[in-house]
């Protein structure tokens, strides 16, 4: 069979087979390195508490930059903004959140920003029924400081909604219900409270993971085209083969 393998015709055909499982290989290798690349992960420091105001801008999408970043902003309680947003997950128990409206001081630029602020959890709907009329009843206009994570914005719901059932947080759905209006807008993304209110618990909200995660599908592409690089150098194979029996079979006809 190598006799037939050696001639011209076929050593071209083998020179492009290796040429096309070359091209095969660098896409594979290409693959691969996406597939650690989609996953990289920045590192910045989330941990070290900046203004609100120096990470966020109000009617603005939540940036890299201010997304998980512990953060301080300084204004007022608006009482009467109070709702209870269900389904939600606290160290893999279910409960309920008590959001607030959160008014942001921002002096001679445009008066004061909404901004959504989780100020805690209880696992019965009860409880944080009971936490909201007692945050409620003892609110007051004072000037105070929150300390949080600034979080982006969930996706508004799509179903419950008129029943007076929420069960995510976004700003652009909260300001709806909310009776006070602020003069500069709101916030794109919301403050989960490092320190709960009377009556709940705090949420959970850790430092964001700097795990680089590989991305699985790149990996299976890359798997993908190594099958087809060797695959070409098989194809040729088989084509000389082929070429070689028919050879064999048309001399034992003869004979």
């Amino acid at each position: 069979m190598w006799s037939v393998a050696r001639r011209p015709r076929w050593i071209a055909a083998l020179v492009f087979a290796l040429a096309l499982a070359a091209g095969f290989a660098a896409l594979g290798q290409w693959q691969l390195a996406r597939s650690v690349a989609t996953g990289t992960v920045i590192e910045r420091d989330t941990e070290t508490i900046v203004p609100l105001t120096s990470v966020a801008k109000p009617q603005s999408p939540v940036t890299d930059r201010a997304t998980a970043q512990l953060v301080t902003a300084t204004g007022a309680w608006v009482p009467g903004d109070y709702v209870i947003v269900s389904d939600r997950l606290n160290k893999g128990v279910a409960g309920y959140w008590v959001v607030g409206h959160f008014s942001v001081d921002r002096p001679g630029d445009g008066g004061p920003v909404g901004l959504v602020a989780a100020v805690g959890w209880s696992a019965t709907l009860k409880g944080a029924k009971a936490a909201l009329s007692t945050i409620d009843a003892s609110q007051a206009s004072a000037t105070v400081t929150v300390t949080g994570r600034y979080i982006p914005s969930e996706s508004p719901q799509d179903s419950d909604f008129e029943r007076g059932k929420l069960t995510t947080v976004s700003p652009g759905a909260m300001i709806n219900l909310w009776r006070q209006a602020d003069p500069a807008g709101v916030y794109g993304g919301y403050l989960i409270s490092a320190v709960p209110a009377v009556g709940l618990t705090a949420i959970d909200s850790p430092k964001p993971s700097s795990d680089v995660e590989v991305n699985l599908l790149n990996v299976f592409y890359a798997v993908e085209w190594v099958v087809f690089a060797g695959f070409a150098i098989f194809l040729w194979y088989r084509l000389v083969k082929d070429a070689w029996e028919r050879e064999q079979e048309e001399a034992s006809e003869v004979n």
